[in-house]
C-alpha cells in the first residue's frame, strides 16, 4: 500500500479498504439516522501463488483428490434450538505449529472481488462465496455453478471501495427454513440488513424474497463494517463501522444514539422485523439504542465466535498507526466499549475520556510499518489440522501476512506471523461446517484453504 506501484490496483480492488482513510467530504451537521421497517512434508512450504506476471510459469496447488475429514460431533449449546455448527472437544494447543508443514491451496477460483463465505453442507462440499458487486456464487466440490445462488446487483451499490455485498450469515436452522441474512450497501450508499429465502433444493434464492430488517443511513462511503454472524445464543450480531472519513468526525463510535461504530445484537425469531434480546445493555432504549451490544469500534472488519468456547474476536481497522484484535470471553455482559476514538489500539488517539470510562483493550495489535489493514478471522476448530486447535488466525489485507494468536495459561496473549502470502489480498476468512479455514483473495478472485503440505 505504501509503494506507489501497488497503490493504483489496490485502490481499484480494495472493496473493503479497511486501512485508515483521509477525510473525503465535509461532515454533515446532522448525525446519521436508522430505521427498522416493519415487514512427508517438504522442507520449504509451497504457498499459494496468485496468478500474476511475476509468477509466470508457476503452478497453483489445487484440492484435486483431497478428501475432507469426517464430520465431528456438534457441541451442545445453551439453547438446543441453535446447535453450534461443527465443533469438537479437542483442547487448544499451547504452542504455534510449524508453518512449514502447512500451506494454502486454491479451493475455487473465478470470482469477482470475493468478500465472504458460508457453508450449505455438512462437509464443505457446497459453499457460498459473496462477490462485492452483489452476487452470491454457489461452489460445489470446487466448481462454481454457472447460475448464481443470488443476484441482487441492481440493488447493491458497490462503486465505493468499501461498499457492496459485504456479509452473509445462514440462519441456525437454515436446513429447515432456508433463511439467510446479508449485509449490503444500497444504491444510496446506506446499509441494509435483509433476509432472503432459499428454494427447497437450497440451490438458489429468489431476489423477490428479500425482507428488510434494518436500514442504517451512512454519512460517507467508507467504514461500513459488513460482518454478520449468529452467536451460540441464537441471536444475530451485526458489525457496523463509525460512518467513515477520518478520525470519526461525527463522534459516532462513542455515541449511544447511533448504530454506527457498534456491534449490534438482535433476535430474528422473536418478532417482526426483529426483537430486542432482554439482556442487551440498552434494551429499554433509555440510555442508548436497544440494538447495541458493544461500541467504540472504528471499522470492525470481520468478527467471529470461537465455535467451541463462544469467545468473541473482532478485527478492528485502525486510523493511521495501529491495527487491533479485540476479544470478549464467552458470557461477557453487553456494553463493552472498545475505546475508539479515544484510543487507537493500545494508544491514545484524541480527546479526554470521561473519568468513569472503562475500555476493553485489544489483545493484539500491529503497527503500520508491518501492515495497513487488519482482516479478522477464526479460531481453528477443524479435525484435519490438530496442530492449529485453538489458534486464532488473522491477516493484513495489504501485505498478505497471516498471524496466529494464542491465549497463554497466565491469561496473556502471544501472536506470531505464520504465513506470508505475497500478492494475495486477504479480504476475509471463512469457515466450513467442519471447522476448516479458508481465505478469500480479493485481488485475484480465488478461494484458498489451509491444508497440510502432504495433501
Amino acid at each position: 500500500m505504501r509503494f506507489v506501484r501497488r497503490l493504483f490496483p489496490l485502490i481499484l480492488l480494495l472493496g473493503v479498504l479497511l486501512a485508515a482513510c483521509s477525510p473525503q467530504a465535509t461532515p454533515s451537521p446532522q448525525p446519521p439516522t436508522t430505521t427498522a421497517p416493519a415487514p512427508s512434508a517438504p522442507e520449504t512450504p509451497t504457498l499459494y501463488a496468485p496468478p500474476a506476471a511475476s509468477n509466470a510459469g508457476g503452478t497453483v496447488p489445487t484440492l484435486e483428490g483431497y478428501q475432507p475429514p469426517a464430520e465431528t460431533t456438534p457441541v451442545p449449546t445453551s439453547e438446543a434450538a441453535y446447535p453450534a455448527p461443527g465443533g469438537n472437544t479437542v483442547s487448544s494447543v499451547t504452542a504455534f505449529p510449524d508453518p512449514a508443514q502447512f500451506t494454502w491451496v486454491q479451493a475455487a477460483a473465478g470470482f469477482q472481488r470475493p468478500l465472504d463465505l458460508a457453508d450449505l453442507s455438512a462437509d464443505g462440499s457446497r459453499l457460498l462465496v459473496l462477490e462485492q458487486r452483489g452476487v452470491i456464487a454457489l461452489v460445489e466440490n470446487g466448481a462454481r455453478r454457472e447460475t448464481p445462488f443470488l443476484d441482487i446487483v441492481e440493488r447493491v451499490g458497490s462503486s465505493g471501495n468499501e461498499q457492496g455485498l459485504l456479509g452473509i450469515a445462514l440462519h441456525p436452522r437454515f436446513n429447515e427454513n432456508g433463511f439467510f441474512y446479508v449485509n449490503y450497501t444500497d444504491r444510496k450508499g446506506d446499509t441494509v440488513i435483509a433476509r432472503f429465502t432459499a428454494n427447497a433444493e437450497r440451490t438458489a434464492a429468489d431476489p423477490a424474497s428479500e425482507y428488510v430488517l434494518l436500514r442504517v443511513d451512512q454519512p460517507a462511503a467508507n467504514h461500513n463494517g459488513g460482518g454478520l454472524t449468529f452467536g451460540r445464543d441464537g441471536y444475530l450480531y451485526i458489525g457496523l463501522g463509525d460512518g467513515g472519513q477520518g478520525g470519526d468526525p461525527w463522534g459516532n463510535a462513542q455515541s449511544l444514539k447511533t448504530h454506527l461504530g457498534k456491534l449490534l445484537r438482535i433476535s430474528v425469531d422473536g418478532g417482526e422485523p426483529y426483537a430486542i434480546p432482554a439482556n442487551n445493555p440498552f434494551a429499554d432504549g433509555q440510555k442508548g439504542l436497544a440494538e447495541i451490544w458493544a461500541y467504540g469500534l472504528r471499522n470492525p472488519w470481520r468478527f467471529s465466535f470461537d465455535r467451541l468456547t463462544g469467545d468473541l474476536y473482532i478485527g478492528d481497522v485502525g486510523q493511521n498507526l495501529y491495527e487491533e484484535i479485540d476479544f470478549l470471553p464467552a458470557g461477557s455482559p453487553g456494553g463493552a466499549n472498545f475505546g475508539w476514538d479515544y484510543r487507537e489500539g493500545l494508544h491514545p488517539y484524541e480527546g479526554t475520556p470521561p473519568a468513569d470510562a472503562v475500555f476493553v483493550e485489544p489483545v493484539a495489535e500491529y503497527a503500520h510499518p508491518v501492515g495497513c489493514s487488519v482482516t479478522g478471522g477464526f479460531v481453528y476448530r477443524g479435525a484435519a489440522l490438530p496442530e492449529f486447535q485453538g489458534v486464532y488466525l488473522y491477516a493484513d489485507y495489504c501485505t498478505g501476512k497471516v498471524w496466529g494468536l494464542l491465549r497463554q495459561a497466565d491469561g496473556t496473549w502471544k501472536s506470531q506471523e505464520l504465513f506470508q502470502l505475497g500478492g494475495v489480498s486477504v479480504s476475509s476468512f471463512g469457515q466450513d461446517a467442519l471447522g476448516e479455514v479458508y481465505i478469500t483473495d480479493h485481488q485475484n478472485g480465488a478461494l484458498l484453504k489451509l491444508v497440510r503440505q502432504s495433501q
